[in-house]
């Protein structure tokens, strides 16, 4: 008697299920140029179908009626590389600010409380709390003097390093300085790129937007994002959460009535908050999944993600998990480019 092997069943609510294998050569470690030449995987829900395109020929998929919610947020340099008081030298990534003068942070090697680390310029950071989570709260200063968070941004910026992704696996360079940021980038505070953002030139910028009532939303993307979901169940991660800020324009977009189309999972867990909160201005940690879908917003433009990431999970609140694993496995098979300089994929 043949036995018939039986397909094993994906559960939503385990992480396992979010896993996937994926080569080592898909992930990509430099953007293509120009960056609008990316390929695009659009998913069609209403008719399930799929189409394989690039990214300069979006404007044809997008839903005529749809208006678009765009991430402004703009990627500090955020990591730094300096010493300790006995000479040893460390590397400190900037996380997110908790107040005017405390900022919390992220530092490979042991640490304790009061101790000062050394960096270029005449910058100090010490450390004032150690966290359960591996992040440290530090506070900065310039030649004696305490720098609030505003002033600290222009010492970063001329001394920080781009904080490209763990994956990518290389310094930084003079390219990435352009190239992990969106062309619409404005508001400093962000250590990771929105990165379905970053296939736009300025050209298809404008048309879309000439095409398409839009708007911008602000949310500071933090080194929380790459963090990989480690509970046996999805609901019991702690989602970290992110600095957010919704102006008059976007709110009046995302209270009307047209069909909504964001521009990457940062746009879109910002309205998803608002739309359950009411709040415009704040720290959002919406952790969406298929037990917990989108209400507001109906289509995605967006990366391929890391296997269970809390963006996969989102991925999969729009496609749903098995939809998900055949959309992956698709771009796999065609030799899609992964991950933050990788290729995008847009949900309809």
């Amino acid at each position: 008697m043949t036995k018939t092997k039986t397909k094993k069943k994906t559960l939503p609510h385990r992480t396992r299920s979010y896993d996937f294998a994926l080569p080592d050569e898909l992930i990509a470690d430099r953007p293509v140029t120009p960056r609008d030449h990316a390929r695009l995987l659009v998913y069609d829900r209403t008719t399930d179908t799929l189409t394989h395109s690039r990214f300069d020929r979006l404007e044809e998929f997008l839903p005529k009626n749809c208006a678009m919610i765009f991430n402004d947020t703009k990627v500090i340099k955020a990591r730094l590389y300096g010493r300790k008081p006995g000479g040893g030298r460390i590397e400190l990534l900037i996380n997110r600010p908790l107040d005017a003068r405390h900022v919390n942070v992220y530092i490979r090697g042991k640490m304790r409380p009061g101790m000062q680390l050394f960096f270029d310029e005449g910058l100090t950071a010490t450390v004032e709390a150690l966290h359960d989570d591996g992040s440290r709260t530090v506070t900065f200063a310039k030649e004696g003097h305490s720098l609030r968070f505003e002033e600290l941004l222009p010492v970063v910026e001329r001394i920080g390093h781009v904080p490209l992704p763990p994956y990518i696996g290389r310094e930084d360079d003079t390219q990435d300085a352009k190239e992990y940021q969106s062309v619409f980038a404005d508001k400093e505070g962000a250590v990771a790129a929105p990165t379905a953002s970053l296939h736009f030139t300025d050209t298809l910028f404008d048309a879309v937007c000439a095409a398409h009532p839009h708007a911008f939303v602000t949310l500071h993307v933090g080194a929380g994002t790459f963090k990989p979901v480690e509970t046996e169940i999805i609901t019991d991660h702690p989602m970290h959460s992110e600095y957010f800020d919704i102006p008059s324009r976007a709110k009046a977009l995302i209270d009307s009535p047209a069909p909504l189309l964001c521009v990457g999972t940062t746009s879109t867990r910002t309205v998803e908050y608002y739309a359950r909160t009411g709040e415009t201005r704040g720290e959002a940690n919406l952790f969406l999944h298929p037990g917990n879908p989108p209400g507001r917003v109906d289509h995605l433009l967006t990366n391929f993600h890391l296997p269970r990431s809390t963006l996969l999970m989102l991925v999969a609140a729009f496609a749903g998990l098995e939809k998900t694993h055949e959309l992956y496995a698709e771009a796999i098979r065609e030799r899609y480019r992964f991950y933050s300089y990788g290729d995008a994929m847009l949900i309809l």
